[in-house]
């Protein structure tokens, strides 16, 4: 069976503290090895409704690598 729906994202949770379904924020909370932790806040009030974590490329991956820098850079002349 094929995969049909990617990631789904929560867009309301109830929230017990507002006693009904509130919007949420999503709040990135840790970048992990494994992925990034997501909190869901209600809008209401602020309470943490739940969490997610997206698992994603390995970090060291999705940091780019630092060019080395030339042994001999252009000498620059200023025109007078």
């Amino acid at each position: 069976m094929s995969q049909q729906f990617g990631a789904f994202t929560a867009s309301e949770l109830y929230c017990p503290k507002c006693k009904r379904s509130q919007p949420v924020r999503e709040k990135l909370l840790l970048i992990l090895p494994s992925g990034e932790l997501y909190e869901f806040l209600c809008t209401g009030c602020g309470t943490s409704l739940g969490e997610r974590t997206v698992s994603g490329p390995p970090l060291s991956a999705a940091i780019p690598k630092p060019q080395k820098a030339a042994k001999n850079p252009p000498t620059r002349r200023l025109l007078r």
